[in-house]
């Protein structure tokens, strides 16, 4: 497939919404993976007037190159730490430094769900469509430990909707979902940020913004 350039997180999550919305999901709710995918997921829960809420999940790099997933936690009732076997082998990454780096990422995990979310409780997704938004997928790994996670919560159909991705590791992920939703997957794929014109890194100022965007959409309904 030809790659495909976005202008930016909020243009990709414009197109991405107008990709979900012919397919009428059922009792939508939208989950972002903070802090890339939250621009992205806007769009989608504007598009579709679904509730908007975070996945709450952190990498695990390998000490030496910290963009090379190894495993991936995710915070909630019962932690999830899912590790990439064939990286791990390959690094010759210990048990005891993912344990290590685990708690450290929670510590982050969180700072960030006091920071955007205060005391605001999960939103429910027991019976309903999860719509899970990335700004995009590389490995797979962080994606994988959420799916995994979300998938105890109980939704009725799980959807994984993404501007871009490589097309191997979508497949290695259909199974995790009962839809995925990929704009485009190019081949050679190298990076996510190569096919963002801008892909600047969201600061928690712009999250706070963003999330704030959101709460007056629905506040404005209620009114």
């Amino acid at each position: 497939m030809r790659d495909v350039a976005f202008a930016n997180r909020t243009e990709a999550g414009r197109r991405l919404a107008q990709a979900l919305v012919p397919l009428k999901l059922e009792r939508p709710v939208v989950l972002a993976l903070p802090r890339g995918g939250i621009p992205v997921a806007l769009e989608v829960a504007r598009a579709l007037d679904a509730p908007l809420d975070l996945l709450l999940v952190r990498k695990i790099g390998v000490p030496w190159q910290r963009e090379l997933a190894v495993a991936a936690v995710v915070d909630g009732a019962q932690v999830d730490v899912v590790v990439d076997e064939s990286v791990r082998r390959m690094a010759g990454v210990t048990q005891d430094y993912i344990d290590a780096e685990a708690r450290r990422e929670l510590r982050e995990i969180e700072r960030r769900r006091h920071a955007y979310l205060k005391d605001r409780a999960p939103l429910d997704v027991r019976g309903r469509t999860a719509i899970v938004i990335d700004d995009g997928i590389a490995t797979g790994t962080t994606v994988r430990a959420a799916l995994k996670a979300l998938r105890r919560r109980e939704p009725a159909h799980l959807v994984l909707a993404v501007p871009v991705a490589p097309a191997d590791t979508l497949r290695d992920l259909a199974g995790e979902v009962d839809r995925v939703v990929c704009l485009a997957q190019p081949e050679p794929f190298h990076a996510i940020g190569l096919h963002y014109r801008d892909f600047s890194q969201l600061e928690d100022a712009e999250v706070l913004r963003l999330l704030a965007d959101d709460a007056a959409r629905h506040h404005g309904a209620v009114e």
